[in-house]
């Protein structure tokens, strides 16, 4: 055959996923696998000329929120746009099945309230053409998508479906409550489901301001449901927590994969009121590791900030009295309001009925966004800075810089992973040999968070332009997001270029690779608001063998699948 292969990528400097050196070579794909690495005789239906790029495996994000997305759209944008072929969905224990029909709207808040999607999004867009987790896993099968998607099983809507009222209420289970819990959890993984999720966090709540209905699930609970998987012989759980009594806590977690056998990964980001503590955690993973348990913990690419600005949920006026007198208008009619000097003056007299004066801990936390976003900033660019330096009010600075842009300027505020003001804590998270990248939340966070754009970061930032600290090798970098975030979820048959593999891939203009400022998108059900981010530099992104992206651009094809349970190596894997 003058072409016997599908694709063939040419001469890049392929990086396999498994932190080999990387190599000059080509990448032949056949029937949606790896073919052949090297150098490759025959030619392909289609070719990239990849010369003087990477080719890395596709990004395996496992921490997505993409569980309302997934049923009503077929590109899972932003993560599809950073190189993501696959993404999981179905964290921190929000999802939306199983659910009866009088709880849709309780599991529609507390989506809105835990990942700030909106309810009428929800409530728009979601088809609920099921009621049990099999059901919904079959909704998805139907669909088309520009990646692959796994799911997970979310506590909070279990225990909803089992408990009723009272689970909602946060009432602890009964011995026949935590049995039907069970065996949700059993029939959700031998159906498909990669694994269980959980929140134990005051963080998480809906959007009346409840509590998660799963934060004071007793150690019982958590277990039967675990040990749910155990019968399946299948799945790995997902939990969030404060980690208030820090090692009562883990050592629950502990007993829990001791007594399932089942893979466990949990957040793990630097908090600013215990800004230590993620040492012990992770002393402690190494422990349970030693001790032959598999536990990981998933850290994040840089800090989880807060954007502030007039199109989005919060900005640093949003409770000034005078503001609220202007809320409800259009874009367009507020900024025409805050331009006018008489109306500033009252804006800048007032004072906040409540939250906190300068939305985040105050003007000295928070930084002038610009289009190349800076993720390790430093005092230089806050408000409180650039106020001190111009001699301007720091209400004007804040003021005028979201005005920017037709009044789309943003401001950026860190507060997780950046107590010291210094990315160095998630330097040694990152590079941590039981910690997993992850906590993209991509699909969620809707109008205050924006960060489906690690994996991006993880390589720009990480391995090219840090400057206030060490770096990490580009190999290390790539196999973290390919090869360990699939397998930390059972994913055993993608994240490496080589013979058996699926062929999901990156060609990428390292020297030119580029992340852009957020940017609001109104493209959700009902109209509803988005904060997106786009890079360049990514010249192809392969799903199953076919060019999803091109330059960026989505092409027409969309090979993603749901992904039922986890998947086997390919033989040609023994030879790693």
């Amino acid at each position: 055959m003058d072409q016997p292969y599908d694709l063939v990528v040419r001469g890049g400097l392929v990086h396999d996923g498994l932190g080999s050196a990387p190599r000059e070579a080509d990448v032949a794909v056949k029937d949606g696998l790896i073919a052949a690495v090297g150098a490759v005789a025959g030619r392909g239906i289609e070719e990239i000329d990849a010369r003087g790029q990477l080719v890395t495996p596709g990004f395996v994000d496992i921490h997505t929120h993409y569980d309302g997305q997934a049923t009503w759209d077929q590109r899972m944008q932003p993560s599809s746009w950073h190189g993501v072929t696959t993404v999981v969905m179905g964290n921190c224990g929000v999802g939306f099945a199983p659910c009866r029909p009088e709880d849709h709207d309780r599991l529609v808040r507390l989506m809105e309230g835990v990942e700030d999607i909106p309810f009428p999004v929800l409530s728009q867009g979601l088809p609920w053409n099921w009621e049990s987790y099999p059901d919904y896993l079959a909704s998805l099968e139907k669909r088309r998508f520009d990646v692959d998607i796994g799911s997970q099983l979310p506590h909070a809507a279990v225990r909803v479906f089992v408990m009723g009222e009272r689970g909602a209420n946060r009432e602890p289970a009964t011995e026949a409550d935590i049995a039907a819990m069970a065996k949700i959890a059993q029939g959700a993984a031998e159906a498909g489901a990669l694994g269980f999720t959980t929140s134990r966090t005051l963080n998480h709540r809906t959007s009346d301001g409840q509590p998660t209905p799963t934060l004071t699930a007793g150690e019982d609970e958590l277990t039967g449901i675990a040990m749910g998987l155990k019968a399946a012989g299948k799945g790995v759980l997902q939990f969030v927590s404060d980690f208030g009594d820090e090692d009562a806590e883990f050592a629950m977690l502990r007993r829990v994969v001791a007594a399932s056998g089942r893979p466990m990964s949990f957040s793990l980001i630097q908090n600013p009121m215990r800004p230590q503590s993620y040492k012990s955690l992770l002393h402690a993973v190494e422990d349970a590791n030693a001790a032959g348990l598999s536990i990981k913990a998933q850290v994040a690419a840089r800090p989880v900030g807060v954007l502030l600005g007039l199109e989005l949920t919060v900005n640093p006026f949003t409770h000034y009295p005078v503001y609220k007198e202007i809320a409800a208008l259009s874009l367009e009619e507020r900024v025409k309001a805050l331009k006018d000097p008489d109306f500033r003056a009252r804006l800048f007299a007032s004072r906040p009925e409540d939250g906190i004066r300068g939305a985040g801990g105050g003007f000295v936390r928070m930084h002038l966004m610009s289009d190349q976003p800076d993720y390790e900033p430093t005092d230089a660019t806050t408000v409180a800075h650039v106020a001190l330096q111009t001699g301007a009010d720091p209400q004007a600075v804040a003021l005028d810089h979201m005005l920017s842009k037709g009044g789309r300027g943003m401001l950026y505020v860190p507060f997780l992973n950046y107590a010291e003001g210094s990315l160095d804590p998630a330097y040694a998270m990152i590079n941590h040999k039981d910690a997993i990248p992850g906590l993209s939340d991509g699909g969620a966070h809707v109008g205050m968070i924006c960060d489906g754009s690690f994996p991006t970061t993880m390589i720009t930032h990480w391995t090219r332009d840090r400057t206030r600290g060490p770096r990490i090798p580009l190999e290390q970098v790539i196999r973290l997001q390919t090869r360990e975030t699939a397998r930390a979820v059972g994913l055993y048959d993608r994240g490496v270029l080589a013979p058996g593999y699926r062929a999901d891939l990156n060609v990428i203009d390292y020297d030119n690779l580029t992340l852009h400022a957020p940017q609001v998108a109104y493209d959700l059900p009902a109209g509803g608001r988005r904060l997106i981010q786009r890079a360049s530099g990514y010249t192809a992104t392969v799903v199953a063998g076919q060019i999803t992206y091109r330059d960026g651009t989505a092409t027409d094809a969309l090979p993603g699948r749901l992904v039922r349970g986890g998947k086997a190596a390919p033989l040609a894997a023994a030879a790693e």
